[in-house]
């Protein structure tokens, strides 16, 4: 029986004779069809950041796009035969996801002002409301222009909370607060809420066919669903007027959470940072971020950050936060600086390069020398852009869990073990032994 070479596009084994573990890879060997395998999938998060930048920065996405454009060229079939050609390429989509990164989070806030931390309503909801789901912020602040004295309260959701931050879109008095928690709750959380919900990215979750709620979604741009209403041109007459039709929503269990710690604010800290730092106040950062998935090998991240010491700083970005924001950490003692810091959306992750870079020119030490632990949660197409950013950057010493990008075999998970001193998560406590071991000289 034949089976169907996706690289070469004809019928092996009459086409390239592939078939079994290495199939497909026309003359190539299985891990350089992996590598681009990631290319691809490290292309479609820096496309999504490159739309998002667009919207704001037309003229400044060139060099994003050539680099878009090269790698797809890259991986046409029987062009590269050679690992570490491969290798470099990667690298070279990661530094586009840095620059990308870099000038969305320079767009946002040059638009929406610079966030400062906030406590946002948590499941707090009354009368006709909207919830809004995804990344696009740009999106948010045209339906709280188009909504503003329609006698609709405005919510957000996962990726969303942290547009509570910028001063230009919370200064709207409707934007009231955040419902639920991850994208991957929303079919939960939409039999609770009783108004409309827009998605307005990639993270949803598709409602089946038959769901009740399904009249009161709509969604925004690429973003599709069967059955739902799509925005078109930025025109929210039907939602206004599906959402004052729906009956109202009353929620109330009376949380918060914090949002705001974007890293111009951070920033702004830094004396105090390094006096507690070189004062042994703070021993530790750690980075627990990333995107989160369904299951309960998520809350390994909530007993990591559960675990820390109290002279321990978490800095966190993507939905991944949602396993453990709800926690009060509290303060370092006797500095005032807060021990949980949420930088943003998972586009926002550049923040921790900066404060790193930041900390480390201060304190004269290389970044991977200093007393920072990265431990990332892996979703989606989004996490493999950051990973491989991080990796152009040249951060080592990274952990990565759940569970690794199934198109990471071992022979490309060793170099990168070698190469970037990469880590699977294992065991929360055990793991955190281990990283506990850095400490400011």
């Amino acid at each position: 029986m034949s089976m169907f070479c996706y690289q070469c596009e004809m019928s092996a084994p009459n086409g390239c004779g592939s078939t079994g573990a290495n199939m497909g890879t026309c003359g190539k060997d299985e891990n350089l069809s992996r590598l681009q395998d990631i290319m691809i999938f490290g292309l479609k998060g820096l496309s999504a950041y490159r739309e998002h930048l667009n919207e704001l920065k037309p003229n400044e996405t060139k060099s994003v796009d050539d680099v878009i454009s090269e790698t797809l060229y890259f991986t046409l079939t029987n062009v590269n035969f050679n690992f570490q050609d491969h290798i470099n390429q990667l690298m070279k989509v990661g530094r586009a996801g840095v620059e990308v990164m870099d000038k969305l989070s320079n767009a946002h806030t040059n638009k929406f002002g610079v966030p400062t931390p906030v406590k946002v309503n948590q499941n707090n909801v009354e009368g006709k409301a909207i919830l809004v789901s995804g990344h696009n912020l740009e999106m948010l602040e045209k339906l709280l222009i188009a909504t503003e004295n329609r006698g609709i309260n405005i919510y957000t959701h996962s990726e969303m909370l942290p547009a509570h931050g910028y001063p230009q879109l919370r200064k709207y008095s409707h934007l009231k607060g955040n419902v639920g928690k991850s994208w991957f709750d929303q079919v939960d959380l939409m039999k609770k809420f009783k108004g409309t919900f827009v998605v307005n990215t990639n993270c949803i979750v598709p409602p089946k066919k038959s769901a009740d709620y399904l009249n009161r979604v709509f969604t925004y741009k690429i973003v599709g669903i069967e059955g739902a209403t799509q925005i078109i041109d930025d025109n929210f007459d039907e939602l206004i007027e599906k959402t004052l039709q729906c009956e109202d929503t009353n929620m109330n269990e009376n949380l918060f959470l914090t949002t705001g710690h974007h890293y111009k604010t951070i920033l702004t800290l830094a004396p105090q940072i390094l006096k507690a730092v070189q004062d042994g106040k703070i021993s530790q950062f750690f980075v627990i971020a990333g995107c989160d998935a369904p299951g309960k090998a998520g809350n390994y991240y909530r007993d990591l950050a559960e675990n820390l010491p109290k002279d321990c700083v978490i800095i966190t970005s993507s939905c991944g936060k949602f396993r453990f924001n709800d926690i009060d950490f509290g303060e370092i003692e006797g500095t005032g600086i807060p021990r949980y810091l949420d930088l943003g959306q998972c586009n926002d992750s550049n923040g921790a390069v900066e404060i790193a870079k930041a900390v480390s020119a201060a304190l004269n030490t290389p970044i991977n020398d200093l007393p920072i632990s990265i431990v990332l949660s892996w979703m989606e197409q989004k996490a493999v852009i950051i990973l491989l950013a991080l990796f152009s950057l040249g951060i080592k010493n990274i952990y990565l869990g759940p569970k690794p990008p199934q198109f990471v075999n071992e022979d490309i998970f060793n170099f990168l073990a070698e190469n970037f001193n990469l880590h699977l998560t294992g065991e929360a406590k055990e793991d955190l032994e281990k990283l506990l071991i850095k400490k400011v000289a």
